[in-house]
């Protein structure tokens, strides 16, 4: 079965947990000790409904406030296919754990309390998603219950998705839906209360959602490691060991060592005992060359040298995740996979609001969750891409070397 990965998204109290709990339950993938865990919160709340976000708000905080503070992650298969869901906070000082969830995820679910409409999260976590490059947004409005099923409302805020994603160039597959993940309407089993809506439940929508296909993109390859053994069963042998980030690389491929730009040919591909002639996105692997050349932790090889990859000079979208604001020409730690390179945050060109991200407004500083566009002058090469043309190397982040706290995440240009 293939495996889709999801990350739910939404302000406050808007039901993320629930809806989980609910789909876990209409699926009929809870665990006896859950189903149990369940009812006797229930219980002792003294609640008419069962309280299904005990199953993913894990932190006794999150049980005492009835919110969530951390992601967590939900795994389970249903007869057709296998998912990983991250259920991210809602509150505004914890939208970095959203980008974090969000970063490794296929589809995003934004909901929305169908009685307040359209709030500053769902603008920042719809323009993170799209930032993303997520390849489906599916916005749930939530608690139709409260509101009596009305149609109205739907068709009120329907618009307003409506108008918020017209605004970007980048368009993902859109899916509203209207729903109660507290009673169960349109979640897995479809609403006999809302007879005026005909379209899928979010279970159709997640099982209907096609593979993703594998991202076409250079090959780069991160050296982690240089394995030089000497003993009976290997003599001289000097392989490097990294993960494929993107692309795909086969015996006998000339490759380039960057930041060198020196040329070789791999002669041998190896995982553990075993051999293989080809390596593919996302696998870890250890590589040989033809020639004994210079290479080292950090270094990047790739088939196609590019210019760009060497330049010390980047263009990119921000997300800033510290609590402290930054500091105008700040000096930071940039990292990408291996790669540590000292930086300077150079100038901050515009901050982008996400309720109107057509109307940019200048900053001397950036502050919690804002989004900006920044230029970063780096010490060393990043090797990076544009995030647009590769997903996989095209993503950084930000390092204060005092605190060693991650106080951005970058979208390279």
């Amino acid at each position: 079965m293939d495996l889709l990965r999801i990350n739910t998204a939404g302000s406050v109290d808007d039901g993320k947990s629930t809806l989980i709990g609910r789909f876990l339950n209409d699926s009929n993938a809870l665990t006896i000790e859950q189903e149990e865990l369940i009812e006797r919160k229930t219980k002792e709340k003294g609640l008419d409904d069962l309280d299904f976000s005990v199953i993913t708000d894990g932190l006794i905080a999150e049980r005492e406030q009835g919110i969530t503070i951390d992601v967590a992650h939900i795994y389970f298969s249903s007869q057709k296919r296998k998912f990983i869901i991250a259920d991210s906070p809602g509150h505004v000082e914890y939208t970095r754990n959203m980008v974090t969830g969000a970063s490794n995820s296929e589809v995003s679910i934004i909901l929305i309390d169908s009685r307040k409409g359209l709030l500053e999260q769902t603008y920042r976590h719809y323009f993170i998603s799209n930032l993303l490059r997520l390849k489906t947004v599916v916005l749930c409005i939530n608690k139709m219950d409260l509101v009596d099923y009305s149609e109205d409302t739907y068709l009120t805020i329907a618009a307003e998705i409506n108008k918020m994603t017209s605004r970007f160039d980048y368009k993902p597959d859109i899916h509203i839906l209207p729903i109660s993940s507290l009673k169960g309407d349109n979640v897995v089993l479809h609403s006999d209360n809302m007879p005026w809506y005909s379209g899928q439940t979010l279970s159709e929508v997640l099982h209907n959602i096609k593979p993703g296909e594998a991202e076409v993109a250079d090959f780069r390859f991160d050296v982690q490691q240089v394995l030089h053994v000497q003993n009976k069963e290997f003599t001289d042998y000097r392989a490097y060991a990294g993960r494929v980030i993107s692309g795909s690389v086969s015996v006998g491929d000339e490759v380039t060592v960057l930041p060198s730009g020196i040329k070789s040919e791999v002669i041998e591909l190896r995982r553990f005992t075993n051999t293989q002639q080809e390596a593919k996105t996302g696998e870890s692997i250890q590589l040989r060359l033809k020639d004994d050349v210079d290479v080292s932790r950090g270094m990047i090889l790739v088939k196609n040298e590019e210019e760009s990859l060497l330049s010390k000079e980047i263009s990119a979208k921000l997300v800033w995740l510290d609590e402290k604001q930054s500091v105008p020409g700040g000096r930071y730690l940039l990292q990408s996979g291996t790669r540590v390179v000292q930086c300077k945050l150079q100038q901050i060109e515009a901050v982008i609001p996400p309720e109107n991200p057509e109307e940019l407004h200048e900053a001397t500083n950036l502050k919690l969750n804002d989004i900006a566009k920044v230029a970063i002058k780096t010490a060393a090469p990043a090797f990076l891409d544009a995030f647009e043309n590769n997903r996989l190397n095209g993503a950084f982040i930000l390092i204060d070397p005092q605190t060693n706290n991650t106080v951005g995440v970058g979208f390279s240009d």
